[in-house]
């Protein structure tokens, strides 16, 4: 990739980071999340597809709220989704990000909703994504 006068020539391992606000267009009978858990998920199904173990990504708002919820974000991986892909992409698809990170916070696994409670600033959303 080109960037003028930059040149870009990765090599892992990477990180990357981006900030601001997502749009997300809901419909009136949307489920229970917020931007940054719909972000989390729909690259966690997409991970899932594409088989990427080495990739993790984290997204959260910066005031520690998500939506109507008590989370803030998510962070996932490639083995996010496990099992019933249906289920995952019923939940994106359903803007219902909420109910299914809630559903895998168990077990061994480091819980996919992040929890920050209010943080009393706002300087939008923060995207990380670290590649292996």
């Amino acid at each position: 990739a080109s960037l003028g006068p930059y040149s870009l020539r990765p090599t892992l391992p990477i990180a990357l980071i981006a900030g601001g606000e997502t749009t997300v267009s809901l419909p009136s009978d949307h489920g229970l999340g917020g931007r940054n858990q719909e972000l989390a998920l729909a690259a966690a199904v997409r991970m899932h597809a594409l088989d990427m173990r080495n990739v993790v990504l984290a997204s959260v708002g910066t005031d520690g709220t998500d939506g109507p919820t008590d989370a803030a974000g998510g962070v996932v991986d490639g083995t996010t989704v496990t099992g019933d892909l249906k289920a995952a992409l019923a939940a994106m698809n359903g803007h219902d990000a909420y109910p299914y990170l809630a559903a895998l916070d168990a077990g061994d696994m480091p819980p996919p909703l992040i929890k920050t409670g209010p943080t009393g600033t706002n300087v939008a959303d923060i995207c990380v994504t670290l590649i292996q």
